[in-house]
């Protein structure tokens, strides 16, 4: 893959002076890229090895502030070093900064003994390794959804997000004269990401007035979620060079679609040759294994909803008639229900269209993996289809409305406690908690405006 790099290669670039700047790049609660920029003559002579960052990273919320609470790093602990041990398999270029290179770290403690188990990376990696244990691998895509605006980011700020300008005027879902008019910033998108190693598939207007939507190709469950982070960070990088401003936000505006990370997913054999889901006998081509896993996904559903939607904003997007599920039901080839079957052949997969483009994919894979394998493991059946408009469903299971009734449920699951860990749950219960605690002490806006004059 073009942009991917070998330490020799590395080597030779830097020797030329092609590149000059590494940067080490751990990814933190939120799914965001946290890090230092290396000389590369230091990166190759020294931190190639490691470097460290203070721990607090991996306890922070949004805004940066060191959350009190947490058990794995406080003031009362001193907020000592992580070490950021470099992937270097993830090693590769990013051509839409000079002279520039990345790649992506594990956390682990201070020595280097063991990863963080609260990291994202470390939590999707114990997964995979019990799929491994049964012989499987999973294979994922995540496609993201986001906004593109007329203004900068630091415009934007400015005006205080309001009274922005989006980069069309109209619905734009797959609309080929529009997107032209959008190219400078989404061919840049494209061909960047391409460039640094990510194998971009296709680029599409979406279902609203300047909504954008990237597709990544399917990969190792480990390796899609490394896409993932990085093609948000360079989506965002880039639409800055262009003077331009993009969010992830699940629910930007009332007004507007809401922006989803469809995941697809499928188990294949361990060294990837075998198609596990697919059985030509079997209804739509889904095999027992398939059916049993789509089954732990529903039966669990409620309990990882915090994994997909971890933000406030996140349940906002959750509206009937808006292409966001309001129902943790599958159906084949229906885009109202939280889970559809798509594919065909050895291409059959799962698609779980809970998740808004504000989640973090190491944790929503990790989470769905994980109640896939309680599915195969304790040989669940399938839950009738569902056919028809799920958002009239009567009865359906629903999906969490909130925040606050997601975080009850993960803290309830026995089966992440048993995947993941006490500690794990209890950290990311945490995070929630104070998102919703932050929340519900502020004044907003829509209050001011509904009760100054009529309270």
């Amino acid at each position: 893959m073009p942009g991917l790099l070998t330490i020799a290669e590395l080597t030779t670039a830097v020797e030329a002076d092609d590149i000059d700047t590494v940067i080490m790049a751990q990814v933190d609660m939120q799914g965001r890229l946290m890090g230092k920029r290396f000389h590369a003559q230091h990166f190759l002579d020294s931190a190639v090895n490691e470097t460290h960052s203070c721990n607090y990273l991996m306890t922070v919320d949004m805004e940066m502030e060191p959350v009190p609470g947490y058990k794995s790093a406080s003031w009362e602990k001193g907020y000592g070093d992580y070490m950021m041990k470099p992937d270097l398999a993830t090693l590769r270029r990013l051509p839409w900064q000079d002279g520039v290179a990345m790649v992506l770290c594990d956390v682990m403690d201070h020595h280097g003994h063991e990863d963080i188990p609260v990291s994202p990376r470390a939590i999707l990696k114990k997964q995979i390794a019990r799929l491994e244990a049964m012989g499987l691998s999973a294979m994922m895509a995540s496609e993201l959804e986001f906004y593109l605006f007329e203004e900068s980011f630091e415009e934007a700020h400015g005006q205080g997000y309001r009274d922005m300008n989006l980069i069309s005027p109209y619905n734009e879902d797959y609309h080929l004269f529009q997107t032209t008019k959008e190219e400078d910033v989404m061919r840049a998108v494209r061909n960047g990401l391409y460039g640094a190693g990510i194998p971009v598939e296709c680029s599409k207007g979406e279902a609203w007035a300047g909504q954008e939507e990237i597709n990544v190709k399917y990969a190792d469950a480990l390796t899609a979620a490394d896409n993932h982070v990085i093609t948000k960070n360079g989506v965002k990088e880039i639409a800055w060079a262009q003077g331009r401003a993009a969010t992830f936000m699940a629910k930007w505006d009332y007004e507007a679609a809401g922006s989803s990370s469809h995941v697809h997913q499928s188990l294949w054999s361990k060294d990837g040759t075998e198609a596990r889901f697919h059985d030509p006998e079997g209804e739509y081509g889904m095999s027992d294994m398939m059916r049993q896993y789509l089954a732990g996904l529903l039966a669990h559903a409620s309990e990882f909803t915090c994994f997909l939607a971890p933000n406030i904003n996140s349940y906002k997007r959750f509206q009937a008639g808006t292409f966001a599920p309001t129902k943790a039901i599958w159906s084949l080839d229906n885009r109202t229900a939280g889970y559809r079957i798509c594919g065909s052949g050895k291409a059959v997969r799962v698609e779980c269209r809970v998740g808004g483009s504000d989640l973090n994919p190491y944790l929503a894979f990790a989470a769905q993996i994980a109640a896939g394998i309680s599915g195969i493991e304790n040989q669940m059946e399938l839950e009738p289809e569902f056919k028809g408009d799920a958002y009239a469903a009567k009865r359906a299971r629903e999906i969490p409305a909130t925040l606050r009734d997601a975080a009850v449920a993960l803290k309830k699951s026995k089966m992440l406690r048993a995947a993941m860990g006490d500690e794990v749950v209890e950290h990311y219960v945490h995070a929630a908690e104070w998102e919703q605690f932050e929340y519900d002490r502020r004044v907003t806006d829509w209050e001011i405006a509904r009760g100054f004059e009529r309270s």
